[in-house]
Order: C-alpha cells, then sequence, then structure tokens
C-alpha cells in the first residue's frame, strides 16, 4: 500500500524522466535530418566535374576497393561507418523505449548505462579514426599545394582529380564526424538520465513512507494466507508436473548436480585441505597465524564450494527445462538464503568457535561465544527469511503490503537483537579463563549497540520500513563481509612478518623439498601476504558493493574500465595493455638471452673467434635485443610517448646537464665495443691500474690486477686517456734480461753462453731471433741484456724466471763471476786547510 505522498513522488519522477527523454528525443531527430548544404559529390555530377566514383582512393575503417574495377565511391569510403551510425541511432531509440518500461528495475537500468557507455566509447574510436584518415588528406592536399588562380597555367588533370576526390572525401568525414559527435552526446546524456534515474529509484526505495497502522498488519495477514494458498498450489502444480513430464531430467540434473558439488568440495578439500583442516597430528596450541589462516580459507574455501554447487544445481535444473519462471525465481531466492546462512554460520563458527576456545580470535568467555554466535545466526536467517520471502511474494505477484508487513517484524526482531547483545558479557578479563563469568561490553560498545537496535525499532515504526531494511541488511551482510576482509589482512600481514612464513606447512615444504633459504623463505612470505591482501578485497569488496545496491553490471563495467582504460587527464592507460606489454618485454628479454647463448656457444665457438669478440657480439646483440624489446612493449602498452613531450622538453636541459656523464659513459662503452682497442681478456695499463679487462659494460670497464683486485674504470677516461694494451694485435712479447759480468770475463763467452741457454727454450721464438745486447762498460761490470720474444706473453715470468737460474749455474761452470758493485775511496793528509798550487796534482804527483 502506498501514501499520497508516495505517489506523488513518484509521479513528479516519472514526469521529470519524460521530459529529459523527450528532450533526448529531439536532440537525436536533429542529428538524423540531412544536411542543409548537397554533398559535394552530387554537386560535381550536376557540374560535370570528376566524381569520387572514378577515383582509386584508399579505403577507410576497412573498406576495400571492388576488385572487378579497383574503384570505390565517396559514398562508400564511410558506408561501414554510416551503417553502424544508424543501428546505433537505433539502438538509442529502442534503449530510451526501454527506459520508459523499466523505470522501476534498476537491474535493467544498469544494464542499459553500461550499453550508453559502451556506445560513447564506440563513438569515440569512430572520431579519432576519422581524424586520422583527415589528416592523412590534409597531409596529401597540402603537398599537392594550392590550385591555380584564374589568370595561371592549369594543373595537370591527374592533379586536379587528386585534389577534388581528396576534398570530397574530407567533405564526406566532416558529416560523418558530426553524426557521430551527436550520437555520442546523445549516448551521454541517456547515461546520464539513467544514473539520475538509479538514484532517485534508491533514494525513493529508501525513505518510501508507510502508514503504520492496525488495518495493514490486518490487512497483510489475510494477504498472506491468500499467498500461503497459493505458494502450496503453485509448488504442487509444478512437482506433479514435473514428476509426470521431467522424471528423468529431474534426476539428471540432481545426479549432477550432486557430482558438481562433491567434485567442488573434495578438490578444494585435495587442494586446500592444510588450510582447512584444524586438527593436525601432534599439535596441541595453534599459533595465532594458523589461527588466522584456518578462519580466513575455510570461509572463503567452503562458501566458495558451496556457492559453485548452488550455481551449479541451478544451471542444469534450468537447462533441463526443469524450472518454470515463476518457480525458478523462488529456487533461485532459497538457493541465496542458503548460501547466506552458510557464509554467516561458517564465518561465526570461525571467529568465535564456541566449541573450540583454543581457535578462537577474539578474547571471550565460552558463554559468551555461544550466545553471540546464536545471535548472529539468528540476525542472518531473519534478515535471509526477509529477502528470501521477499522474492517468493514477488513471483506470486502478491500485495506489496505483504512485503511490507515481513520487512517490518524482521526490522523489528534484529533490532531487538542488536539490543540483547548489548547486554551480554563476553568480555574475558585478565588472567580469567575461557570458563569463567566475563565481563560487560565496553561502555562505547554498548551504547552503540543500543543505538543501531533502537534506530532499526524506531525507523519501523516511524514507517520508513525500507531504510530499516536496508540498514538491517548492512548490519548483518556487510559486517559479516568487513569481519572476513580483516581477518584476511591479518593473515595476510601475519604471513608477510619476517621469520613467520617457515613456520607455516607450506613454508616446510618449500624447505624440505626445494631447499629454501631463510632470505627466499621470507620473500615468499611477502609474496604471500601481499596476493592474501589482494585476494581479500577482490573477494570482499564486490560482495559489499552488491549489498549496497550496486548491480552486478556495475561492478563488471568499473572491472572492464580500470583494466582496459584509466584516464588521467589526456593520457590513457590500459593495465591490460601495460601488462601486455611487460609480458612481449619479458619474452624478448628472455628470447634475446637464448639467441646470445646460442650464437655465443655454436656459430662464435665454432669459428674459434676469441674471448673478446664473443663478447663483443654478445653485448651487441643483447644491447639490440633488449632495444627492441623495450620499442615493442612500450608499443603493445599504447603509451603515447608525444603526450610526455612537453615534461621531456621542459627537463630536457637539467637532465642533460646532470646524466651528461652517464651519456658520455655511455656513447664510450659503444665506442669500446665497434672500435675494440681492447677486449676483455687483454691485458692493459692505464694510469696507475695494470691488469686484465673481465667485463665492459655501458657505463664502466672493470679491470682485474694481479693482485685480484677488481678496478672499476669509467668508459670516458679509457677514451680520452692513454691506455697500454698488451695485447692488442697478438700476445707476442719481447722479455729482456739484464746481466752482469766481471770486467774478466770474455764478452763472446757471456754472448754464447746466454744465447746457448734462450735457444734450448721451445717457447722463444726463432723469428725474431734472439740477441745479445752488449750494453756497457759499468762502473764496476760489463753489462749485457739478454732479448727475446714469447708467443704467448703469460708464460713470460716463468721462463724468465727458469732462464736467471740457469744463467747463474752456467756462469758458475764457466768461472764468469758477476761482480758486486765496487767504489774506490782515496784518503788524503795534510794541512786542513791545504790548497794545491797551480800546477800542483791533487791526488799529489806532480
Amino acid at each position: 500500500m502506498m501514501t499520497k505522498h508516495g505517489r506523488a513522488s513518484r509521479i513528479l519522477a516519472t514526469t521529470l524522466v519524460a521530459l529529459q527523454l523527450a528532450v533526448l528525443s529531439v536532440s537525436s531527430a536533429r542529428a538524423q535530418e540531412p544536411p542543409a548544404v548537397q554533398p559535394p559529390a552530387a554537386v560535381q555530377q550536376q557540374s560535370g566535374q570528376p566524381s569520387a566514383a572514378t577515383s582509386a582512393a584508399p579505403a577507410v575503417n576497412g573498406e576495400t576497393p571492388d576488385p572487378n574495377d579497383g574503384q570505390v565511391t565517396a559514398d562508400s569510403i564511410n558506408g561501414k561507418v554510416r551503417a553502424n551510425l544508424a543501428t546505433i541511432r537505433s539502438q538509442l531509440d529502442t534503449f530510451r523505449q526501454r527506459v520508459q518500461q523499466d523505470i522501476d528495475d534498476d537491474g535493467s537500468l544498469s544494464e542499459l548505462r553500461v550499453r550508453a557507455e559502451e556506445i560513447v566509447g564506440e563513438m569515440q574510436a569512430t572520431s579519432s579514426r576519422l581524424q586520422d584518415r583527415e589528416k592523412q588528406i590534409q597531409e596529401r592536399l597540402t603537398v599537392l599545394g594550392e590550385a591555380p588562380k584564374e589568370g595561371q597555367a592549369a594543373e595537370p588533370p591527374l592533379v586536379a582529380e587528386e585534389r577534388s576526390r581528396l576534398a570530397n572525401e574530407r567533405a564526406e568525414l566532416n558529416v560523418v564526424k558530426e553524426n557521430a559527435a551527436t550520437l555520442s552526446d546523445s549516448a551521454n546524456q541517456l547515461g546520464n538520465t539513467i544514473t539520475n534515474l538509479r538514484r532517485n529509484l534508491f533514494t525513493q526505495t529508501l525513505f518510501r513512507h508507510t502508514d503504520m497502522s492496525a488495518d495493514l498488519f490486518v490487512e497483510a495477514g489475510q494477504a498472506t494466507v491468500t499467498e500461503v494458498s497459493n505458494f502450496v498450489r503453485t509448488i504442487s502444480g509444478w512437482s506433479g508436473f514435473v514428476w509426470s513430464y521431467k522424471k528423468y531430467q529431474l534426476f539428471g540434473a540432481l545426479i549432477l548436480s550432486l557430482g558438481a558439488g562433491l567434485l567442488f568440495l573434495l578438490g578444494g578439500y585435495r587442494v586446500f585441505g592444510r588450510l582447512i583442516h584444524r586438527k593436525v597430528v601432534g599439535e596441541e596450541a595453534p599459533s595465532y597465524l594458523r589461527r588466522l589462516s584456518v578462519a580466513f580459507w575455510s570461509t572463503v574455501i567452503e562458501t566458495m564450494s558451496l556457492a559453485a554447487f548452488l550455481v551449479s544445481s541451478y544451471l542444469f535444473l534450468d537447462g533441463f527445462n526443469v524450472l518454470r519462471s515463476d518457480v525458478s525465481a523462488m529456487v533461485a531466492s532459497f538457493f541465496g538464503f542458503v548460501w547466506f546462512i552458510y557464509f554467516v554460520w561458517n564465518l561465526t563458527s570461525s571467529v568465535l568457535a564456541p566449541s573450540e576456545p583454543d581457535w578462537r580470535l577474539v578474547r571471550i568467555t565460552n558463554r559468551g561465544a555461544r550466545l553471540l554466535s546464536l545471535a548472529v545466526i539468528a540476525m542472518a536467517v531473519v534478515n535471509g527469511l526477509d529477502y528470501m520471502l521477499g522474492a517468493i511474494s514477488e513471483a506470486l505477484n502478491s500485495p506489496l503490503i505483504v512485503t511490507i508487513a515481513k520487512s517490518i517484524i524482521a526490522a523489528f526482531v534484529i533490532g531487538l537483537i542488536l539490543i540483547g547483545i548489548s547486554f551480554v558479557k563476553p568480555i574475558m578479563a585478565a588472567g580469567e579463563t575461557s570458563d569463567g563469568e566475563g565481563r560487560p561490553w565496553p561502555r562505547m560498545a554498548r551504547i552503540l549497540l543500543r543505538l543501531a537496535g533502537l534506530a532499526l525499532i524506531l525507523s519501523v515504526i516511524a514507517g520508513y520500513v525500507g531504510l530499516a531494511r536496508f540498514a538491517a541488511t548492512q548490519i548483518v551482510l556487510t559486517g559479516a563481509v568487513i569481519v572476513l576482509i580483516y581477518i584476511g589482512l591479518l593473515s595476510g600481514k601475519a604471513v608477510s612478518k619476517q621469520g613467520a612464513f617457515k613456520s607455516t606447512s607450506v613454508g616446510a615444504r618449500l624447505t624440505e623439498r626445494y631447499r629454501f633459504g631463510d632470505v627466499g623463505l621470507d620473500q615468499t612470505g611477502l609474496v604471500a601476504g601481499l596476493s592474501i591482501y589482494a585476494f581479500a578485497l577482490v573477494f570482499g569488496i564486490p560482495l559489499i558493493l552488491l549489498t549496497w545496491g550496486f548491480q552486478l553490471t556495475d561492478i563488471e563495467s568499473w572491472v572492464y574500465q580500470f583494466f582496459t582504460r584509466i584516464t588521467i587527464g589526456n593520457i590513457s592507460i590500459s593495465i591490460v595493455s601495460i601488462f601486455g606489454g611487460i609480458l612481449l618485454f619479458a619474452a624478448g628479454y628472455v628470447v634475446t638471452g637464448w639467441i646470445q647463448k646460442w650464437i655465443d656457444g655454436n656459430v662464435m665457438a665454432r669459428s674459434q673467434v676469441d674471448t673478446g669478440v664473443r663478447n663483443s657480439v654478445k653485448t651487441g646483440i643483447g644491447y639490440l635485443g633488449v632495444g627492441m624489446a623495450a620499442l615493442i612493449g612500450v608499443s603493445a602498452a599504447g603509451i603515447d610517448l608525444s603526450s610526455f613531450a612537453l615534461v621531456a622538453s621542459a627537463l630536457s636541459v637539467g637532465i642533460g646537464f646532470g646524466l651528461q656523464n652517464i651519456v658520455s659513459n655511455f656513447v664510450s662503452g659503444l665506442i669500446l665495443l665497434v672500435e675494440r682497442p681492447f677486449k676483455v681478456g687483454d691485458h692493459v695499463i692505464t694510469g696507475t691500474t695494470e691488469g686484465i679487462v673481465k667485463r665492459i659494460s655501458v657505463r664502466a670497464t672493470e679491470i682485474e690486477t694481479f693482485r685480484k683486485q677488481s678496478i672499476i674504470v669509467p668508459n670516458s677516461e679509457l677514451i680520452n686517456a692513454p691506455v697500454g694494451n698488451w695485447t692488442h694485435r697478438n700476445r707476442i712479447q719481447r722479455n729482456e734480461i739484464p746481466i752482469s759480468a766481471s770486467y774478466d770475463a770474455d764478452p763472446d763467452k757471456v754472448i754464447e753462453i746466454l744465447l746457448g741457454l734462450v735457444k734450448e727454450i721451445p717457447e722463444v721464438l726463432r723469428n725474431p731471433e734472439p740477441h745479445v745486447e752488449f750494453l756497457r762498460f759499468g762502473a764496476s761490470s760489463l753489462d749485457f741484456e739478454l732479448r727475446y720474444h714469447l708467443a704467448d706473453m703469460d708464460v713470460g715470468l716463468g721462463i724468465r724466471n727458469k732462464l736467471r737460474a740457469d744463467i747463474l749455474k752456467a756462469f758458475r761452470n764457466a768461472n764468469i763471476h758477476i761482480p758486486f758493485p765496487q767504489q774506490e775511496i782515496v784518503l788524503h793528509r795534510g794541512k786542513p786547510n791545504w790548497v794545491p798550487e797551480k800546477d800542483e796534482d791533487p791526488r799529489g804527483g806532480a
């Protein structure tokens, strides 16, 4: 029964909707009117000018020329776009009619709004494609130049024909673009209208006033009796029909449903058994992390398994044509009631654990856990019965007063239960066992519970039944979902703590089978914690949105837009495209690594190329492959780099000064790889650094000294400073061994001994031939130097040591002495200040 105020509001809302739809119809009619100016193609045909029928322009939006003559007309260029616009215009007209018909159906309005948003997106994409084509036409006209003016020489016929065809096509594109823009505006207006309608419908449902009187309950009681008889008659008639004509289909649907249910349940226990079972052999007191994990995953997995079973049962029954339209709604509401009660009961048992205090997540007494569990389940049953009986009344076309009366009773009972919960004493005091009496709720909690219960009762008494019903649903269902999300977040936080994951069953299994260390387990635990966060939010937030009046199509639309199009200013980002770009880049990186290994291990190794060339080729392939993978990834991600042009130009100067050394080193690294003044494995000397080149990267070169010290030298220093390379051309090296002999020795004999010793060594090259140089007459010795060449400088140290030892032995055998340094000191005696005369020898001679 609707009051006068409610009927007036309904009439006012309908009038406003009709006015909005009338405005949309007028704008659409204007969009359908033909343009006042005749198309340029018709004008050219009447004036005898060549039309686009004789042109061979490329097609737009997928149009291809006729294979018979290779030509298209101006009208056929955008034929596909015109047909699409006509279809969308027809759809918008149909949507407006459906909006007027389904003004009270929030689900239908939600679907229409989503479709209107899709039309807006299609029109924007069409306009973008047409703009690209228009830019191409303008660029072509710019290349052709302006038409010759009067008195100037005529241009070639082909150029004139091309200019005429392009102008005709541009005019055609402008007409199509205007139509697309008009349809986009119409779809936008329709979407805004539907949004306003849904908002008004939600507000009217919540704040619809009902006159509370004894007549209401009398009328509701009479209607309820009629509804019960109708329900019994409907169920008996349907069951008799099914038993007579759909018996085998019913049995088949039930068997398949049971099979699907067992498959989901057994599969869930098989895969997630360790996360669900509480009883573990040898486990006495479960940890806080295990309690959280079992509470969250047991609730989620068992609830999802039941949901899968119920959905599959409904689909099988409906697919075998066992359900009628009226019975189908009843069965769906009954399945929803069963799932809702099971969800609340499972969550309550997991959190409060009335019979298992060791698994309880909150510090309350056993008596408090039992009372709270009964109260929460009772509220869930009352709220679920309210919605299930309301769906049955709607399926049986019962009077609205019956549904209102049921909602009044449900909201009143839930309010009383909330007030009763406030008088429970569940809190366990410090040092008290779970069997104790317990303490009452904190003062603020008691006040909130009583206020919530009184608010529901007063809303019912005031006649705002819809508001009371909505609030009761949020208290029960939304409260349960929020508790589940909170448990999931706590579980993820506990798993991601340092050192916590290795104490779990999964961590123990990873340690036993895959030999994970403490660092690997901590990193895996961090990933697992973040995954639990995401799962809890993804699982819980849609449920909350559904309870707050949003439709499934709304959530699907938001998720689709989030993954396909996020607009920030003028930049559009697609999560799916970015993810695809990352995957392509990763694939390119992996393929590049594989190509590097294959070329290095097969082509280069079989060609016996030296290590330096192999490293340069491998590094070059790596740079090229990673660069190409990055370009492909960015292109696949759909990132328009031109959008960052302004920011890049503003920061280019600062970045240039700040990164000039890095860029210089990078370019120097490329030069080193291309010119190869030295390569990996070369023996180089630069400044005070001498050693073997180990790695050449984009920024610096790693040189390992002979004391095994790694020195990182920036590439720009190696380019701009002198660098000595002992192995640049080859590995041939000349060695020198200085030798001294006494003045009594025969120089020829010394030279003969030295050459004889060096020629006995096979590593010494015969070309150039070894040579002994008589250097000088020293202060106390005759100085010689043995010079010879080695094919590989790496063996020089050992050969020098061997030659020195052999020379010492040969000199001793030949009685050739190696003198010590000698100095002759002359002492003079005389007057202290004696100074030699002019012709006197200072040594005492004349």
